[in-house]
């Protein structure tokens, strides 16, 4: 997961090729890590289940896996914020190697671990880069390379799609192929990032580092509660669009050309955040909640019901990118307005609560589905959704987290704080 802020450095270099390719570099590894591997499962999933046998629980639990293991090495990430190059290699590693496992995997005996461990990938490159980009690009140009690096989950989305076009119902290469580019990408982040000569008597440093707890003792985490519990019914609501939608739009008629067209809709509506950022970061957090939850919501029901007309399924997969992406930056801005102290440790905990969110929603969606259908659970999903809108509901106790501000924050440049899931 990655928050947006630059390092403290002095300005030495003119924009140059080494920060253009860096920045580049950068994406293409959460292009990789997110778009086309640990994400790019859901993609892949009718075909993988009609090579491995996999049924729909099954394909669940595995999706929760995957969930636990990204947060674990968030967990990771965030406590080894201090060793980046060290991070970005395990990144491309664990990415790389369980992508090009899953690629090679005779059974499901290799399959499943390998796919557990290629999303790791994805928790271990957010931190790493958020530090790489901090210190190697000029202060000024530092928030914008950082909201450009961080959009590349949207562009991975398409990229995936595009490749299955051509590959499917080759899976296997599509995986190998991502483990291929997610390495090359990683490799390139390694060779470009060259610090920044430090201004006398500062260091680059994490936001972690410099937050300072309140005076008197600990800080307290109570008013996290409310977006916490959001959070985490995000994570429960999706889940079944990234583990279960492509399949779920084939059985409804949708040959694998329409079905891949649709998950490219996903990332470019998820893309498309880029151009709602400013309207939406003038609202409070829940009010903004709210909206994109809503967006979620109506986009999941469509999907579960209308999934076998392909003008509606289309709409929805736009819908439900631009909602789910939109509403992981306004958790950001939650966090910033609750616990303005100590936002990099808060927005942590609130996107592994949120992919914990995914873990169990990925097992239950895969039960009910076995037990009373795709679209009972897709239906069941968008109820989620709504109950986590009601978490900005105006005038509610809970919308103000507990009587903590809820006024977005105002980030340096006019840029919003963005993190990857």
């Amino acid at each position: 997961m990655a928050v947006v802020y630059g390092g403290k450095v002095k300005r030495t270099l003119s924009f140059g090729s080494r920060e253009t390719g860096l920045v580049l570099a950068a994406t293409c590894l959460v292009a990789g890590t997110y778009g086309l591997v640990r994400l790019a499962y859901g993609l892949f999933l009718p075909d993988i289940q009609a090579s491995l046998g996999l049924g729909a629980a099954a394909a669940g639990r595995i999706s929760s896996g995957s969930s636990v293991a990204y947060c674990v090495a968030a967990g990771l990430g965030l406590l080894g914020a201090r060793w980046p190059r060290a991070l970005v290699v395990g990144a491309l590693l664990t990415a790389a190697t369980g992508s090009l496992g899953m690629a090679l995997a005779p059974d499901l005996t290799v399959f499943v671990p390998a796919a557990v461990l290629s999303s790791a990938g994805a928790g271990l490159a957010s931190p790493a880069l958020v530090a790489v980009v901090a210190r190697s690009v000029a202060p000024g140009r530092a928030d914008r390379a950082q909201a450009v690096v961080n959009a590349g989950t949207g562009p991975g989305l398409v990229a995936a799609a595009a490749l299955a076009l051509v590959l499917l119902p080759g899976w296997r290469t599509g995986f190998a192929v991502s483990a291929a580019f997610t390495a090359a990408a990683g490799v390139a982040v390694l060779l470009l990032d060259r610090p920044v000569v430090p201004r006398p008597g500062r260091e680059v440093a994490h936001e972690a580092a410099r937050e300072v707890p309140r005076p008197g003792g600990t800080p307290s985490w109570r008013p996290l509660r409310t977006p916490a519990v959001a959070a985490a019914l995000l994570g429960a609501a999706s889940a079944v669009v990234w583990t279960y939608g492509r399949s779920h739009v084939v059985a409804q008629g949708a040959g694998d050309t329409a079905s891949t067209l649709a998950w490219m809709t996903l990332g470019v509506g998820g893309t498309a955040t880029v151009l709602t950022a400013r309207p939406l970061s003038s609202l409070s957090p829940p009010r903004a909640w709210l909206l994109t939850l809503t967006g979620t919501a109506a986009a999941i029901a469509a999907l579960g019901l209308g999934a076998g007309a392909l003008p509606v399924a289309l709409v929805a997969c736009a819908l439900f990118g631009w909602g789910f992406v939109a509403a992981t930056s306004v958790l950001i801005g939650w966090a910033a307005g609750v616990a303005p102290q100590r936002t990099a440790a808060a927005t942590a905990a609130l996107f592994i609560t949120l992919v914990l969110g995914q873990a169990a929603g990925s097992t239950v969606a895969g039960v009910v589905a076995d037990h009373l259908g795709m679209s009972a659970a897709f239906v069941a999903s968008a109820g989620v959704a709504v109950v986590g809108a009601g978490c900005g509901w105006p005038g509610s106790r809970r919308a103000g987290a507990d009587g903590a501000p809820t006024a977005p924050p105002r980030m340096p440049h006019g840029e919003t704080p963005r993190i990857q899931v």
